[in-house]
């Protein structure tokens, strides 16, 4: 929680805060996030309007996960920037829209006297800033689609030709036709003495 106390209700009044703060749990997508209680250093710039207090401000953290090629451990610094309005309780004007979609409701943030919760702003800058797809680096190879084997430590890694067991049964089929096609060329009569083409 952040308090608003030396800003008062006055329209126009300005505050600058810094603050290290514990992240909380589950900060990230399934590959790639801030561990719980990572230090999270937040710079804010706190204006007071006329229907409550406007929050501007950036979060700096790191972050840990795994690359989705090649599965290696992974670790980067995410830098965020963020602005929110939390609105006074007797207030009547609307802070932030969620999107949902077609049903998107208006989600009002309220200070709680003279302090405001940081959380689900913070949560949502820092989840909408990462990667999806997270790589330890931009060429990285991956892995082995047949074993597994990462491909970065063993560039020259191959495998025979498999055949794939959806059309062995087709390309057995087709080797029988063939051989049956051959049999039947060696096996077809000379033809007549009057079919036999003439010499001029």
């Amino acid at each position: 929680m952040f308090g608003t106390h030396e800003l008062g209700r006055r329209p126009g009044a300005l505050l600058k805060v810094s603050r290290t703060a514990e992240a909380p749990a589950d900060l990230g997508t399934d590959v790639l996030g801030v561990p719980e209680g990572a230090p999270m250093e937040v710079s804010l710039r706190l204006e007071s309007v006329m229907d409550g207090v406007l929050v501007t401000g950036t979060v700096r953290t790191s972050l840990v996960g795994e690359c989705v090629r090649c599965l290696e451990p992974l670790r980067r610094e995410c830098e965020a920037d963020f602005q929110e309005l939390y609105s006074y309780p007797d207030a009547d004007a609307g802070g932030r829209s969620a999107d949902t979609g077609d049903d998107a409701e208006e989600e009002t943030l309220f200070l709680e006297g003279e302090l405001f919760d940081l959380e689900p702003v913070l949560r949502d800058a820092v989840v909408l800033s990462l990667p999806l797809q997270p790589v330890c680096r931009e060429d990285c190879p991956g892995l082995c689609p047949e074993c597994g084997t990462r491909l970065e430590t063993d560039p020259d890694h191959r495998h025979d030709d498999a055949v794939d067991i959806r059309w062995a049964a087709l390309r057995e089929l087709s080797g029988t036709l063939g051989s049956a096609g051959a049999d039947a060329e060696e096996e077809k009569p000379p033809r007549a003495g009057g079919d036999e083409p003439q010499e001029k």
